[in-house]
């Protein structure tokens, strides 16, 4: 620190903060400590019978706690976000489009482990909403030594920490699988379910059958969606391990890999993700249709922003994979399938 007249104190930075006091009308906190002084500030200091004022000696080897901050966001922010205004080292961002937010968490550590650095952000690959804060960062001193920001860049790498991946406007087919259905026993109640769900995102149901427990006649329809451009098949029905239940032996005879048949989520263990021809091939266990939250409602945000889902990623849910059923259901905005992995940014 050192004393300096206010006069000469343009560019400074306040080591305290400053009241100003006038009776009977005032007393609040006119300039918080941090603040860069500017030529506009001075007669308003002198008017608080500041003469001489506390600030950093920075030197050429510091950086101001805001710089530092914008120095953070250049690194950070990526497609989809916005930021707010530099405050006392703190840089906001917030979703500009809604999507799929993508959190890159090794790096974010790397910069944590910095010291003096702290970022922090929502939980990686789940959906947003415009508006939504989706992270934060702050300097904690009032300065941090220029070398420190300089690694921050070089962890950043030219590659954004945080970024919102729009939903595509992929075309769904629905295929209902079950003798009792086929034949007209029962009403299709799984059917809606999935068209509900898809909507939300913005897909649209453009193509749907219902099966007979056949194989053969299951496999033709995964064929058929394939041949007929359709960008997202899901099959209900069947998917358990029963004689009757034909389903992924279907998928599979279709020519599709598996990418999992079973999962470590509660609800939802049943589930089965394939590929065929580069198409994603779902498998909805029974749960989804009767239970609020399951795997499905995890996956299919990623599927809708473009993403590839790999056997890595299924196996990382298991922490965080148990719903608890609460009663009042705020999710996403919960644990539930929010392991520790970083969900690749992969098209």
């Amino acid at each position: 620190m050192k004393t300096i007249p206010t006069e000469e104190a343009v560019g400074a930075i306040l080591c305290h903060d400053l009241t100003r006091i006038v009776k009977d009308e005032v007393k609040e906190v006119a300039f918080r400590k941090g603040h860069v002084v500017a030529s506009e500030d001075i007669p308003v200091l002198l008017s608080m019978g500041k003469k001489n004022l506390f600030v950093w000696d920075l030197g050429e080897n510091m950086v101001h706690e805001n710089e530092a901050a914008e120095i953070l966001k250049e690194i950070s922010i990526g497609p989809g976000l916005n930021h707010s205004q530099v405050k006392e080292g703190r840089i906001s961002l917030f979703v500009d489009t809604p999507g799929l937010f993508l959190a890159d968490q090794e790096r974010m550590r790397q910069l944590n482990c910095l010291g003096e650095i702290s970022v922090a952000s929502r939980h990686s690959g789940f959906e947003v909403t415009k508006g939504q804060m989706a992270a934060a960062f702050k300097i904690i001193p009032l300065a941090v030594r220029r070398e420190k920001m300089e690694r921050a860049r070089e962890i950043g790498g030219g590659e954004p920490l945080f970024e919102v991946k729009p939903y595509k406007p992929l075309k769904v087919a629905v295929i209902a699988t079950g003798h009792e259905i086929y034949t007209g026993l029962i009403k299709d109640t799984f059917t809606p379910v999935v068209k509900n769900k898809v909507s939300y995102f913005g897909l649209n149901v453009v193509w749907e059958t219902v099966c007979d427990d056949r194989m053969s006649e299951i496999s033709a329809a995964v064929k058929k969606c394939v041949d007929d451009g359709i960008d997202l098949i899901i099959c209900t029905g069947g998917m358990s391990v029963d004689p009757d239940d034909l389903t992924p032996g279907a998928i599979k005879g279709a020519g599709a890999e598996f990418v999992c048949y079973g999962t470590p989520v509660f609800p939802g263990a049943m589930f089965l993700v394939a590929y065929l021809a580069g198409r994603p091939v779902l498998g909805l266990p029974g749960c989804v249709m009767f239970e609020e939250r399951t795997i499905f409602d995890v996956i299919l945000p990623r599927l809708a922003a473009g993403m590839k889902i790999t056997p890595q990623e299924i196996t990382s849910l298991g922490s965080g994979g148990l719903c608890l059923n609460c009663p009042d259901c705020t999710f996403p905005a919960c644990g539930f399938a929010k392991g520790p992995e970083y969900w690749p940014k992969e098209d």
